[in-house]
């Protein structure tokens, strides 16, 4: 089947081709030494691909946020030493002062990281001479990383317009995994949504009620929700000044055939503080100076249910407060399901967002998901309905 945008696949020969791969070296450090090295390994397939195929590979990627000027605190020199090892062979850290002298010394093969791209102040406003200053390094562009898919800058849209532009191998499984699970989805399609609150999550919610068969609100959001059908939720997060709002998304809902499903057992304390003494009650029980830390054991039973019974799933966000115990109950238990679902070939298992790795993390299921996307915001924008530029000008 044909892509909408081009892969690795359609480049051809690339021998002795300059080629400018995107990708998201942001990674978290401490000390000088990577903390957390996935975002370097994701990049593997790509950049061993295309210095194997004879291409001189150009990383370029942005660190931290430098405000458009060079700071030493945020150079990939840094990350260079990590990326060899992670990648197994030799890596040449390019400043961008004499950067294409450097790069004409380059043999087939030859894998280099170019300075931070936010060093250069048009970069984050997709700045047409940056965006020349960048092409004039290349031949051919790959975006690897769709995690900053969702900006339009220099280095993640401008150069896709200016060279020949493909997918990478990361980008390009992201998308496929996307394109299951909202664009042409096998139904029934739930959506797992939580987090604590309503007000960041607001145009997922109304258009997934289009696209799905099953919402299901978890975390402090769905308190927000059980306050605009009349439940009294204590001293629960809740912002009660959106009620209207939730009212107005499960009137949609309904509109369009979208089972919404809220907790109807819940469990709660009064104090919120690691394994303090708690409850489970019925949603309408919940005691004035209690707040709903997490889904209670039935509703988590009976979502699950719905779960065996529905052929996609997207997930973003816990179902309770997972970081402090034991309200990662309802979170891990749902996941679980789900990982089992996958495990049988029932279900296709999308998640994405930093909150929702961590929860799949500490049910130990993020490997057993069809798909788990490390991106945050781009992923939250694709939830959304949004064009994501870095995609966008990547298409045929």
């Amino acid at each position: 089947m044909t892509k909408p945008f081009k892969t690795l696949d359609d480049m051809g020969d690339i021998q002795g081709k300059r080629v400018l791969v995107r990708e998201d070296l942001n990674v978290p450090m401490a000390d000088g030494a990577v903390t957390d090295a996935t975002r370097l390994r994701a990049t593997v397939p790509t950049v061993t691909e295309l210095a194997d195929r004879g291409g001189i590979v150009l990383v370029l990627a942005h660190f931290g946020r430098p405000k458009g000027q060079p700071n030493p605190d945020m150079s990939l020199a840094m990350v260079t030493k990590p990326y060899e090892e992670v990648l197994g062979r030799p890596v040449r850290f390019v400043d961008w002062e004499g950067a294409e002298a450097a790069v004409a010394t380059m043999q087939p093969g030859d894998i280099a990281v170019l300075e931070n791209s936010r060093f250069s102040a048009g970069e984050e406003k997709n700045d047409a001479d940056v965006v020349d200053r960048f092409a004039k390094l290349g031949d051919l562009y790959v975006n690897d990383a769709f995690s900053a898919a969702h900006r339009a800058h220099a280095s993640t849209e401008g150069l896709a317009r200016q060279l020949p532009a493909f997918a990478g191998r990361a980008m390009e499984a992201e998308l496929d995994a996307l394109e299951k699970a909202l664009g042409k989805p096998e139904h029934p399609v739930a959506a797992v949504v939580g987090g604590a609150k309503v007000s960041t999550k607001l145009d997922v919610l109304k258009h997934l009620v289009g696209k799905v068969d099953h919402l299901i609100i978890g975390g402090g959001m769905a308190n927000t929700f059980l306050a605009a059908r009349g439940v009294d939720v204590g001293k629960s997060l809740c912002e009660h000044d959106l009620t209207g709002t939730a009212d107005e998304i499960m009137d949609a809902a309904d509109r369009a055939g979208c089972t919404v499903h809220l907790p109807y057992d819940v469990v709660v304390a009064k104090e919120f503080k690691p394994n303090p003494a708690t409850r489970t009650v019925n949603v309408h029980e919940v005691a004035a100076d209690e707040m709903i830390l997490d889904v209670g054991p039935a509703a988590t039973e009976a979502l699950a249910d719905v779960l065996k019974n529905c052929r996609t799933l997207v997930w973003n966000g816990p179902m309770g407060a997972f970081e402090t115990p034991p309200f990662e109950a309802a979170t891990v238990a749902l996941a679980k399901t789900a990982a089992a679902l996958t495990a049988d070939g029932s279900l296709v298992s999308v998640a994405g967002g930093g909150d929702t790795v961590a929860a799949l993390n500490t049910a130990g299921v993020a490997d057993a998901f069809t798909f788990v996307s490390t991106a945050g915001g781009a992923f939250l924008e694709w939830m959304e309905g949004k064009e994501l530029p870095g995609v966008a000008a990547l298409s045929r």
